[in-house]
């Protein structure tokens, strides 16, 4: 070898070991997780990218407090990321804005997802006019939590599975526990639990295609008066969930027997109750008006946007999120329910009697109206349910305001879909 050669050929093994550092030969995606779920996100990548070596992940952490506000910024300034972790009841909003890449493709070709391992009520939170926009990463519903003792107390062995039942026990838990105690907790800045009621009967809760409110129909109606029939019998306190210390206390000492929340506080209520109270709270499927009831379908998605550069890679970390593997790691770091049935048969959620609850109500979910102005329509249906609770208007007349406010939220979309300027109207 002469020189030049020498120089040429170590000038090559030079530029070649300068390469292999370098992380533009690295394709980059970005994924943005909110609260502690974008903590864990991050750990859980990590797998990803090993066996993945040609991507780098950058991932973001939101607080659940500005995810929503953030991401409106992003959309508007163009600096949406690849993959993100969005709340069921975002998707219509961001679709309306036309921001999501649609599914359906992707789906169709994947090994590692197969649609009919998820939870109908759940996957359909996803769908608008049958595009598929996202896939379902955690799942979350509400449900009761209850005093075993203190329900045995007032004559009963079993939850509920009516709301007759339910008023029943409610009457008689009250009896036992006196003018002091309540027999249920349904803080009223909270829209939730009557949502749940309202999701139970058939009535959609807008109409026309999502145009017009329907809170007048007899179903509202009636949910809002079982609601109401709660606090008129003295069966929950009108109190604000702020007005009380927290919610584990109180329901230890028997401030109230039945709650409606979601899978998170089973973890709070292990953590929180004393040693005596242990054996003497469960999990229970709501119970609807003639029979077991639905509950609301809620969670988190990953969605990929349109805007992305790396959609193939984007979507390649969808899968190994969605891996039933990751999602049984995902739930030991953060008690977030997996999507998919399979994921179901880890022990940790097999031997949990208070999983298995969750698992039935999971079965009857129903989405909430998938229209990108919801969120504000639940604050106004919270606020007809408070105004009714506090005798400030009748049923009556609580749901005519709230059809009138309503209609006026949905204004806007009422003009754009008579002229097909809503995204798919066209």
């Amino acid at each position: 070898m002469n020189r030049r050669q020498a120089i040429a050929a170590l000038s090559g093994a030079a530029f070649a070991l300068a390469g292999c550092g370098r992380s533009s030969d690295r394709k980059e995606l970005t994924f943005w997780g909110a609260g502690r779920e974008g903590d864990i996100a991050a750990e859980l990548i990590r797998g990803f990218e090993q066996e993945n070596p040609q991507i780098l992940v950058n991932v973001q952490k939101m607080p659940f407090t500005v995810a929503h506000e953030k991401l409106l910024t992003a959309y508007a300034g163009e600096t949406l990321p690849d993959l993100c972790q969005l709340g069921n009841t975002w998707i219509p909003e961001f679709a309306a804005l036309d921001a999501l890449e649609p599914l359906d493709g992707y789906v169709s070709g994947s090994r590692e997802i197969q649609l009919d391992d998820y939870f109908d009520g759940i996957l359909a939170s996803n769908r608008l006019d049958e595009t598929l926009f996202g896939i379902p990463w955690y799942v979350d519903t509400r449900l009761l939590y209850y005093r075993r003792d203190l329900l045995r107390e007032a004559g009963f062995d079993e939850p509920p599975q009516t709301w007759e039942e339910w008023s029943e026990m409610l009457g008689a838990i009250k009896q036992v526990v006196g003018p002091d105690r309540y027999s249920v907790l349904l803080p009223v800045n909270e829209f939730e639990p009557l949502l749940v009621l309202g999701l139970q009967l058939p009535s959609e809760l807008l109409r026309d295609g999502g145009r017009y409110g329907n809170f007048r129909s007899d179903d509202f109606k009636r949910a809002l008066t079982f609601y109401d029939s709660m606090f008129d019998r003295g069966f929950a306190p009108r109190m604000t969930n702020t007005q009380i210390s927290n919610v584990w206390d109180e329901f230890g000492r028997g401030f109230f027997s039945f709650y409606i929340s979601g899978p998170w506080n089973i973890a709070e209520f292990k953590r929180r109750l004393p040693p005596s109270l242990q054996n003497e709270w469960m999990t229970a499927t709501m119970p609807g008006p003639d029979g077991p009831g639905l509950s609301s379908a809620g969670g988190s998605s990953l969605v990929v946007f349109k805007s992305s550069q790396a959609k193939a890679e984007a979507w390649l970390l969808a899968e190994y999120l969605s891996r039933p593997a990751v999602q049984q790691r995902f739930y030991d770091l953060t008690g977030d329910m997996p999507s998919r049935r399979s994921s179901w048969a880890m022990p940790a959620l097999v031997e949990s009697p208070y999983a298995r609850a969750f698992l039935a109500q999971l079965d009857r979910v129903r989405s909430p109206p998938k229209v990108p102005e919801w969120e504000r329509i639940a604050t106004e249906m919270r606020l007809a349910g408070e105004r009714v609770v506090q005798g400030v208007q009748t049923v009556d007349e609580a749901v005519i305001a709230l059809d009138r406010k309503t209609d006026a939220i949905l204004a806007k979309r009422r003009w754009m879909l008579e002229r097909n300027t809503l995204p798919g109207t066209s």
